[in-house]
């Protein structure tokens, strides 16, 4: 049987047909229209939003600096000789004079012993030509005597006394030379690292230990030259501990007028006020403060970096009311102050800034303070 046998059938599919591809498109209309209704009205994200304000922002270089003290002292023999004794050790508390070491000493011992036997003597000659000098001029007063032999005794008797005071001087020397032989601390203060033995030799030029008071506590610090032009008397200084958390604030004292020739530096130097718990020879870090101007800063986590570029967000009036929008700027950042960028350029104060929340919005997104 064929289709023109049975025009019933073929006029029902027709209908059929048609009744389907109306019924679609009603479909896909009403879809269309759901979707643009869902575009306009898309909510506000709540984000976190600070107005920014211009705050004192410190322009700093941070240094290596060194802990010097000025009643520390290195000891070196004033003679020369073999280390028989040494009474102290590293890290003793030690008076100023107190004996550190002994120098074997025996062969100067024996020439004061010889002298102290020459003055004996010379002490003798003294005391008779006195006596010599007293009777010839009884003698000559007598007139049992001539002037001739008065003042011969006389000039025995000055002979005899600048003798003595020869061996005197002789012997305050040799005394004096002796306690160079007892080495001393010159200072007050603890005994550093005692690189000699027993039994060694040493010169003038070596050195026996050093003697730290850990008073009177400078910092050390080498200023490349071409900085060292911002240098001067009265500048701010802050000491930093291992975590960055200052400890002092200090001011520099001195500024060296000649350059370092080996490491083309300046020296400068501050004070200590508050010594506690710094040492000698130890490193800190010193954070010079070369001045305090107003400026902005931004929270790390309100900066995106694409493709080597930062953007933050802001929030502005939408153009016809209604809210706020985010709008992307381009910043440009320069050093990180504790938890903040320092802003350089791309914002200005009184700007509201996305400060959390960033990740969930795009430029142009409706947003709101959350």
């Amino acid at each position: 049987m064929t289709n023109q046998s049975n025009p019933y059938l073929f006029v029902t599919l027709l209908l059929l047909g048609a009744a389907v591809s109306c019924g679609g498109e009603s479909a896909g209309a009403g879809g269309g229209g759901g979707a643009a209704s869902g575009r306009a009205g898309m909510p506000a994200m709540g984000v976190e939003i600070v107005t920014l304000e211009a705050k004192p922002i410190e322009q700093t270089t941070e240094f290596v600096g060194t802990i010097k003290s000025r009643r520390s002292a290195d000891v070196q023999p004033q003679v020369e000789g073999f280390i028989t004794r040494i009474r102290v050790k590293s890290g003793d508390r030690v008076s100023a004079g107190a004996t550190l070491m002994d120098i074997d000493s025996r062969l100067q011992e024996a020439n004061l012993s010889s002298l102290e036997s020459v003055r004996a003597q010379r002490e003798v000659d003294v005391s008779y030509g006195r006596q010599e000098a007293q009777r010839a001029q009884k003698l000559l007063a007598a007139g049992a005597g001539s002037q001739m032999d008065a003042d011969r005794a006389a000039n025995q008797l000055k002979a005899a006394e600048a003798q003595l005071r020869t061996v005197d001087e002789q012997l305050r020397a040799s005394r004096t030379d002796i306690a160079y032989y007892h080495v001393a601390a010159p200072t007050a203060g603890i005994v550093g690292d005692i690189p000699v033995h027993e039994g060694d030799r040493v010169t003038k030029s070596t050195v026996l230990t050093s003697i730290d008071a850990n008073a009177g506590l400078e910092t050390y610090l080498n200023v490349p030259v071409q900085q060292a032009p911002k240098l001067k008397l009265g500048l701010p200084v802050r000491l930093l501990d291992e975590t960055g958390a200052p400890m002092a604030a200090e001011t520099i004292t001195f500024v060296s007028p000649s350059v370092d020739t080996t490491t083309q530096t300046v020296l400068a130097k501050t004070g200590i006020s508050t010594p506690a718990g710094l040492r000698t020879d130890q490193y800190v870090r010193a954070q010079v403060i070369w001045s305090t101007e107003p400026g902005l800063t931004i929270p790390l986590t309100s900066v995106m970096r694409i493709n080597g570029q930062y953007f933050a967000f802001v929030a502005e009036d939408a153009p016809k009311g209604g809210g706020l929008v985010a709008h992307q700027r381009a910043v440009q950042l320069g050093p990180v102050v504790g938890n903040n960028y320092v802003v350089l350029s791309g914002l200005k104060a009184g700007e509201k800034l996305i400060v959390a929340g960033v990740q969930k919005i795009g430029d142009g997104a409706p947003v709101r303070a959350s």
